[in-house]
């Protein structure tokens, strides 16, 4: 299983980043194999000065201070985890699986490369020996799994409902092994919220499948058009729907209209040169999304703040899945880090999510579509603060299961901090002036505006941080005075990942820019609730199967 926290990056012309067995960062060369087939980063700007343990956890508990209120942003909840899941299909290593088969070397380059193509929903297809478990017998449309009904007198939980829970892998082995997901990349069940996503791209790819057949496409052809449909609105809506949500918009058109500046400027998407990971963008402006996580989710009828059984929590979101959590209410962090910790092998029925609270169906002209009054959900505005759940991650989330480690390793502040010294990341103002923009003042840094305080920290160490910031915390800060959204630094350098990453995938609208979608209300438009709207058929008992 792969782990969403990536303690070793093979980085191209300096070797393996990683750390020893006292945690100590190290950088050795790799085998000529492993070389082949490692997941290909690289690094955007200079290396920058470590940063010392002590500083780390300061700072870490300054982020995840329980006590500051970070504000709600403007952004759908749902947008969150949008992306989560794009996150784990940018990092797919296809070839994970293929040490010791023959793999032609195209094959190699591709699996190893970032790219927007849906890996982490598609595998390497239907025909490939090991993937072929994730489709349907027709080898055309993708599993889905069974809801199982939960024991209440609920006319509409107690029942099993197809299709809104993800496949399980079931059989023997331990019971987590059992609840394992029959999907390409383990990591979209994480949490339950990652989970129901990956589950609506599932039915989008089924429903384009089916919207295909009746147009007459050979059986042995519908698979490569459905996903090539797929692939190129799901490009479509990151571009013009997810991105300028993040990104300062002017960023996102000035990269997608005149090209790349700083990350592979020259690089091409043909068969040569693929695309490579910056560690700058994967260890630090991506993770952006860690800001936006909520403490709690208005979830659906049965889990909201109106109801007798109160609205979700975070860990309840950890609990209700099959990789990090055991499907079992009331489980504690610790429960959960138990493998063989009892619960259903899947999805109660009433944990099903309602995507009218994570969306908002009004800009697609739905107003049928409206959350319950004081009940839609809002990300966390992009800034410098972490809701506290994320300061006590169960283990499975990160790999740990079964092992020993330092409650401070929970943390997820922590480990983003870490990992970032551990691969000696540029600071936010070495990037900054890589890319000619103002940095942030001192005052900016130690301030910023409604995000961390630093107040706490020693002299010493406000001064460190304030003339060499970690690029983790520089970008969150400079996005908290920015109103939000990504700046100069963390939103160049994630726009221009963005269009690499498209540029470089097998089906890709930045190679085609005349493609237009088919699939939303114009030509010109799709966005995420129109995909949402496609898959469950615009209908209402499908996108809240458990009514309000």
């Amino acid at each position: 299983m792969q782990s969403h926290a990536r303690n070793s990056f093979f980085v191209v012309g300096e070797g393996v980043l990683e750390a020893d067995a006292d945690g100590e960062p190290i950088t050795r060369e790799p085998s000529t194999t492993e070389e082949l087939r490692r997941f290909r980063f690289s690094r955007l700007g200079p290396k920058g000065p470590r940063v010392d343990e002590e500083l780390r956890i300061a700072l870490a508990g300054a982020i995840t201070d329980q006590s500051a209120a970070q504000p709600d942003g403007d952004l759908p909840a749902g947008f969150t985890y949008l992306g989560q899941f794009v996150d784990h299909d940018l990092t797919m290593d296809r070839t994970q699986t293929q040490l010791g088969t023959d793999v032609n070397i195209d094959d190699l380059l591709q699996g190893r490369s970032p790219a927007l193509d849906l890996d982490s929903l598609y595998g390497r297809g239907p025909l490939d020996r090991d993937d072929r478990v994730f489709y349907a017998d027709d080898r055309v449309k993708l599993k889905v799994g069974s809801t199982a009904g939960v024991p209440v007198p609920d006319d509409r939980t107690n029942v099993d409902l197809a299709g809104f829970d993800l496949a399980r892998k079931g059989g023997t082995g331990t019971l987590a092994d059992q609840r394992s997901p029959l999907v390409p990349d383990p990591r979209n069940d994480e949490n339950l919220a990652v989970a129901q996503t990956h589950g609506a791209f599932l039915r989008f790819h089924n429903r384009v499948v089916d919207q295909l057949a009746l147009t007459g496409i050979h059986e042995r052809r519908l698979f490569d058009a459905a996903r090539d449909t797929v692939v190129r609105h799901y490009q479509w809506l990151l571009r013009t729907d997810f991105l300028p949500r993040i990104v300062d918009p002017t960023i996102v058109t000035d990269v997608f209209t005149n090209g790349r500046r700083f990350f592979e400027p020259h690089a091409h998407g043909g068969q040569v040169l693929r695309p490579t990971m910056p560690i700058e963008f994967a260890v630090a402006s991506y993770r952006l999304g860690h800001s936006m996580v909520r403490d709690h989710y208005q979830w659906n009828r049965v889990f909201n703040s109106a109801s007798p059984l109160g609205i979700a929590s975070l860990l309840q979101l950890f609990t209700f899945t099959g990789v990090a959590g055991n499907f079992q209410p009331g489980s504690t962090v610790e429960q959960l880090d138990d493998p063989n910790s009892p619960g259903l092998l899947r999805l109660p029925t009433n944990w099903i999510v309602d995507f009218r609270r994570l969306y908002d169906f009004t800009e697609a002209g739905r107003g049928d579509l409206v959350a319950p009054e004081g009940h839609p959900n809002r990300a966390k505005r992009i800034d410098s603060l972490l809701v506290d759940p994320l300061a006590q991650l169960p283990a499975g989330t990160f790999a740990g299961r079964g092992s020993t480690f330092p409650p401070v390793q929970r943390n997820l502040a922590f480990r983003n901090l870490t990992r970032a010294s551990m691969m000696r990341l540029a600071t936010g103002q070495q990037l900054a002036a890589k890319f000619g923009a103002a940095p942030l003042t001192r005052d900016q840094v130690l301030d910023g505006a409604g995000g961390a305080n630093l107040s706490g920290l020693a002299d010493a160490q406000r001064d460190e941080v304030a003339a060499n910031t970690p690029l983790w915390f520089y970008i969150l800060r400079e996005a908290e005075l920015g109103g939000g959204r990504l700046g100069a630094v963390g939103g160049r350098i994630t726009a221009e990942v963005f269009h690499r990453a498209m540029e470089g995938s097998r089906t890709s609208i930045v190679r085609e820019p005349a493609w237009r979608p088919t699939l939303g209300p114009d030509a010109n438009t799709f966005r995420m609730t129109d995909l949402l709207l496609f898959a469950f058929e615009g209908k209402l008992d499908l996108l809240n199967p458990l009514g309000d």
